[in-house]
């Protein structure tokens, strides 16, 4: 959808998470909104081969959100018509004892794309500020010299964090990756009914945790956490986007849409030049092969 404003959901400046809209469907019936993906996902599907042919630039996707948000949904149907090969998933949880042993950035450094393909990173680097930001007990786990106890872990910790993560992203987007943050801006009585759903839905049981509850009881600190992390992150290599939730559907579209627009304005990517000697043997090919089935 070449008319979606991308510039709505673009953070360039400092954001006030309350004041954007978490419901956006453009008036568009659910069947029409399916009909706009489908056509939008085949032509990402198409510039993740020509990508991969070309060879120089990576796509790393990040995807926050609170639960429920709508995540591995979107991830589901907006890559659905990708080359299976040409897109890695990974879905960080809590960090394992291993990724404990190295710097809270190694497990997701492991996990870049390679040029040509696309990686997505569903929960990001970007728990580790705001998750233990919001549990700063979690920090003690990384044996981090000097911190011994919460107390310890002060405003300057957070700021030299968010200097870290500046840095890895700029050092990525200088070597060819192309990123994107997106954040599914849900509201918090859409997380309600969604979280009943799960209780009320047989199938869907095995997604509820009673620490969904507790954790939904912390909603206004993590908000006002994803508001700075957001505004100390969104740079023009690296930058955010702030995507209405409410409605997955309408979700998927526009984040589908930004996509699509921005990796068009990368017009050097292209399907690479046969060489002069194949292409001026091309005939001469085509006539040995035909030769095989006579």
């Amino acid at each position: 959808m070449d008319d979606i404003n991308i510039d709505t959901y673009k953070i360039v400046g400092p954001t006030v998470l309350s004041d954007r809209k978490t419901y956006e469907d453009f008036g568009f019936s659910e069947k029409e909104l399916k009909k706009k993906l489908r056509e939008i996902r085949r032509t990402l599907g198409d510039f993740q081969n020509t990508m991969y042919a070309h060879g120089e630039y990576s796509v790393l996707i990040c995807i926050q959100g609170m639960d429920t948000s709508g995540k591995d949904s979107l991830i589901r149907e907006v890559f659905k018509d990708f080359n299976a090969s040409g897109v890695v998933v990974h879905s960080f949880k809590v960090p394992t004892e291993l990724e404990l042993k190295h710097d809270y950035l190694w497990r997701h450094y492991i996990a870049l794309p390679a040029k040509g393909k696309f990686g997505i990173f569903n929960r990001t680097h970007y728990e580790n500020v705001l998750v233990t930001r919001v549990h700063p007990e979690y920090i003690l786990g990384e044996n981090i010299p000097g911190i011994h106890q919460v107390e310890d872990i002060d405003q300057r910790f957070w700021d030299k964090r968010f200097g870290q993560i500046n840095n890895f992203e700029r050092h990525l987007a200088e070597n060819g990756t192309l990123i994107f943050k997106f954040f599914l801006h849900l509201s918090k009585e859409e997380q309600r009914r969604r979280l009943l759903r799960r209780l009320d839905l047989e199938e869907k049981n095995w997604k509820f945790s009673p620490g969904d509850l507790k954790e939904r009881k912390l909603w206004d600190k993590y908000y006002a956490c994803y508001e700075e992390a957001i505004d100390r992150t969104s740079k023009a290599h690296a930058p955010w986007y702030v995507i209405p939730a409410d409605s997955k559907k309408g979700a998927r579209v526009i984040f589908a849409s930004i996509l699509l627009q921005e990796l068009k304005k990368y017009e050097d990517i292209k399907e690479p030049e046969l060489e002069d000697a194949i292409k001026a043997n091309i005939d001469a090919y085509r006539a040995q092969l035909q030769k095989e089935t006579e």
